[in-house]
Formats: C-alpha cells, structure tokens, sequence
C-alpha cells in the first residue's frame, strides 16, 4: 500500500500531514495491515528530521508560487510550475500511489495535475474556512474533501463526493499539556499569571514590537513565554534587556526563537492566555482550551487569517484585533480585561472546548485507509 502526501512548504500544511501519517501507522498496526509504505512529494522538505523520524520517503517536484500582487516573480515562477508538472507525472507514475492526501498551496499544484491526468484517487484537507486556490480546484475532482471549519462546507459541490467537517489534524503528542514540572522546567513562578505570545514558527515583528511597547507594564502583573522566531531572537532579546534593565519584573519575561512539541505542551500547562497570530496554531489553542487574543495577518497578504480568526472567535474561544487596530493601549487593556476576570476566561475555555476536535488525524487516516485497501483490489 503506498500512499502519497503533499502540500505547500508551510508548517500550516506540513505538521497536519505528519500528524495523518501518524496515524496511519496507528490504525495499520492496530488492524493487522502492512505498514503504508508513505512518500512526501513537495518542492522542499520542510523537516527532513522529521520526516526521517516518521519514515515517510522525501521526493522533490518544484512549484513555482502565484502571488496576489505584482511581481515579476509570477512570470518566472510559471516555468517551474510547468517544470513542476511535468517531473510530478513521470514521478507519480513511477510510483503510482494507491492514495494522494493533498494540503493545498501552490506546493501541490503539479502533483494534483498528475493525479488528475493518471485518474489516482485523490482526499484533500482545507485548514482554512475559505479554501486558497489549489483546493478550490482540486475539490471539483476529488473523492473526499475535509475541511477544519463548518464554513468551508459551502465551497466544494458535495453531489458526488464526501465532504466532512473533520477539524484540523494535529499531532497525538501535542493533544495533551503536561503541567507537572512546568513551572520548574520554565523557570517560572507558579502564583503569577502566564501569557504566551507567538507569532508563528517564523515570528511576526508586529506581535513582536507591540509587546515589547508594554513590556514593562505586563511584567508587574504577569510573566511571559514569547516565542519571537528564529531570526528575531537576538534582536527583540537585547531590547528587551535594555527595557527592563532595573525593572523588579525584568526576570518575568522568558524569549525562545522556537518552541518544539515537548516545550510547547510543558508551555500549554501553564498558560493562561494566548497572544498570537491567527494561523493553524489556533487549533492546537484549542485542544489546549487556551483563551486567546488572535491579531490576523492583514487580508492583503495572507487571504485566510482574518477570516480564521472571526470564524473561530464565533466559538467564544477568543477575541481578535485587527492589525490596523492594533496599539499597546489597546493591547494592555484587553489583557488585563480578560486576566482580571476569571468568568470570561473560563467561558473562552469552553468555546475552545466545543471546538476542538482531537480525532481529526484518525478520521482522515480511517479514509485514507479505506480508499487505498479498496484501490489495491
């Protein structure tokens, strides 16, 4: 049984896929099958480390990128899609998987040419409550269509395929905090309010900078866990010395350039609030029932964030500001809104609650499974 992932080069899109993976090996091993033989078809590996550790077989087909401005960039990027296209279907020939599980992006836009064209069987996963534009497409010929939010139903014509309201696949080692130790291993005090700030696995100056704008009045309150992406840390590190140099709260703030899966899980036990962006960290937020204050990338340049943030808002698990709204008064004041009143955050526990969904990976894998086993007779 081989089975074919592929995406686009975000962690967005990547992580989901190691998590189904998984999965995968979960179910065939508890059902007596043979192990999948699993294969990643992308223009980079994104984590050959952990692609290794999953034993899933790295092949590369380049992609060139279509932006939503102006740019040179898209006339050039064409000729590597074509590029693209063309090594996909000698490579998905060659392989000819009983399954493909595409993420979407621009990443997996010759891989599903080539499926189309070899008539493979084909589940895609929209993390997004409006799909991009990879997805929109390839929905209109796969077999199975999942999608994290309720709203991204509308989009795919269900007349001749499924389409589940699955959530977004997160990793079974992520589903749960660990809270004994965490304090101690964080270096932490445990009577003082914990908020974490994030901006995703490459920071975002913005979050960055707004915190830093009130660094001093949230370290008399509170102590902060801020990852601020690895490019970032040296510089945001040294103004943060600089500012709170003499300040009795200087020891509570805490900067990682990255925070892996057992430090994000010890850092998940003691949070107790989240300041992020709004990407598909929001439904590892959930599953950790973290209250939330999300601050989307503008739609200007990534199409789904601010939607993602309303849609998951509605949940009561969070509230969003705007980046054109976003000031370190407006900022400040929201915190300590919700930090200094324990029914709020109690009630955004529930939303998350209501919203999450941990079996997302082993619905996807069971489909997966079925599709390929019914694909080998």
């Amino acid at each position: 049984m081989k089975i074919l992932f592929t995406g686009g080069h975000t962690g967005g899109h990547f992580y989901p896929i190691i998590a189904v993976a998984q999965e995968l090996k979960r179910l065939a091993e508890a059902d007596k099958l043979i192990r999948p033989e699993l294969y990643y078809f992308a223009p980079d590996p994104y984590s050959r480390k952990l692609l290794f550790e999953e034993g899933i077989n790295y092949v590369r087909v380049p992609a060139g990128k279509w932006r939503r401005y102006f740019s040179l960039l898209n006339f050039t990027d064409l000729f590597k899609t074509l590029n693209g296209i063309i090594q996909a279907i000698f490579k998905v020939y060659w392989l000819y998987p009983d399954v493909i599980f595409a993420k979407g992006g621009f990443g997996s836009f010759p891989v599903l040419v080539a499926a189309r064209l070899l008539r493979i069987p084909v589940i895609i996963h929209e993390s997004d409550s409006k799909p991009g534009r990879v997805n929109a497409w390839a929905g209109k010929f796969a077999e199975a269509v999942a999608v994290s939010y309720p709203e991204a139903v509308k989009y795919f014509n269900s007349k001749n395929k499924q389409v589940a309201v699955t959530g977004n696949p997160v990793r079974r080692e992520l589903l749960t905090k660990i809270t004994d130790g965490a304090h101690d291993f964080l270096k932490l005090e445990p009577t003082v309010p914990t908020i974490l700030i994030i901006g995703g696995s490459q920071g975002a100056m913005v979050l960055n900078n707004a915190i830093l704008d009130i660094l001093p009045e949230l370290t008399e309150q509170y102590q902060l866990i801020h990852q601020t992406g690895r490019e970032h840390l040296e510089e945001i590190t040294g103004r943060a010395k600089f500012i709170l140099e003499g300040k009795p709260g200087a020891g509570r703030y805490h900067a990682y350039d990255y925070l892996n899966g057992t430090a994000m899980r010890m850092v998940a036990g003691v949070t107790n609030l989240v300041v992020s962006r709004a990407g598909s960290s929001v439904f590892e937020f959930a599953n950790w029932e973290l209250p939330a204050i999300l601050i989307p990338i503008p739609e200007t340049i990534s199409h789904d964030q601010r939607t993602n943030a309303y849609t998951y808002a509605r949940s009561g698990a969070a509230l969003v500001i705007e980046e054109g709204n976003l000031t370190s008064s407006v900022l400040l004041s929201e915190i300590k809104r919700l930090l200094n009143d324990e029914k709020i955050l109690e009630k955004m526990k529930v939303g998350a609650r209501q919203f999450k969904r941990p079996e997302a990976g082993e619905v996807i894998a069971k489909y997966i499974l079925s599709i390929a086993l019914e694909h080998e007779k």
